[in-house]
């Protein structure tokens, strides 16, 4: 089963999607809570170039946010990563 990490904080309802997505396909996942370490936050963001969460790795692979997530499964290419 795949690694997948979901950096997020708690006021979020991107983030609740995100991985009411994973509960619904059996995914277990680490979340990283960002709201409380800022030192944290900053290197995500230079990562991923990306101000907001949720932001999504899947095996060390960025994936984006929650409209990324859904677009892979949208797409069919969510469960083969998963699957890794």
């Amino acid at each position: 089963m795949a690694n997948v990490v979901i950096y997020t904080t708690p006021i979020c309802p991107y983030c609740v999607r995100a991985k009411m997505l994973f509960q619904r396909k059996g995914v277990t996942y680490e979340e990283i809570d960002l709201s409380r370490d800022n030192e944290l936050r900053l290197q995500i963001m230079q990562q991923t170039k990306q101000r907001t969460v949720p932001q999504i790795f899947i095996n060390k692979q960025h994936i984006g946010g929650c409209d990324e997530l859904y677009a892979l499964d949208r797409q069919g290419a969510l469960d083969p990563l998963l699957a890794q």
